[in-house]
């Protein structure tokens, strides 16, 4: 999965007609709305967007044929992975019909233009979890823990005993994790996951 580091735009003409496109990144449905609303433009003929959040996806096609805009445009940023963003594709009619292939052609060309020339960042998908350490392997363990590319203590409560912690670990390491605390704890201590 990837994000936009920054935001992207990219303009092409086709038959005529300008398309430009700007891509954003965005952490909610709210902030996705209030970007397509502060970048579309009034006086284009049309402003087709899309945005995907996690699994949360909207799209519009903004008065062209059904399915010939805003699809396409989300089917762009599925082709590069691409999440919590907004795509907004906006349109100046040239004068030249492009017919339902080509306004898909257009618009997905124009979305997937812009993204790849974007800066993208990739986001590995990760989970929370909990463990309880002695004092006696704490040091030890979070030592090894803030060594390993991609894992973070998130919280760390004292008790009477050692601490509880709450890390954030890649999902596709968290058995390693799990047999790590074990490990390093003797078995005195075991990850569980939210």
């Amino acid at each position: 999965m990837f994000q936009l580091e920054q935001p992207a735009t990219f303009e092409q003409v086709i038959k005529k007609s300008r398309f430009l496109a700007i891509a954003l990144p965005v952490a909610s449905e709210t902030e996705a709305k209030d970007a397509i609303a502060a970048h579309s433009v009034a006086d284009a003929t049309h402003n087709c967007w899309a945005w995907r959040i996690g699994s949360a996806y909207r799209f519009s096609d903004d008065g062209e044929p059904s399915g010939t805009a805003g699809k396409p445009i989300l089917a762009a940023m599925d082709g590069q992975s691409l999440d919590k963003a907004v795509v907004i594709v906006i349109r100046w009619f040239g004068g030249i019909l492009l017919g339902s292939g080509g306004l898909v052609r257009a618009y997905g060309g124009t979305a997937a233009a812009c993204l790849r020339a974007a800066p993208l960042i990739e986001v590995k998908p990760s989970v929370l979890g909990a463990v309880s350490i002695e004092f006696s392997d704490l040091a030890r363990t979070k030592a090894r823990l803030q060594s390993i590319e991609d894992v973070k203590i998130t919280e760390e409560v004292f008790t009477d005993t050692g601490a509880e912690l709450r890390i954030q670990i890649p999902e596709a390491e968290q058995d390693v994790i799990s047999r790590l605390i074990s490990d390093l704890t003797s078995g005195r201590s075991e990850l569980s996951l939210d």
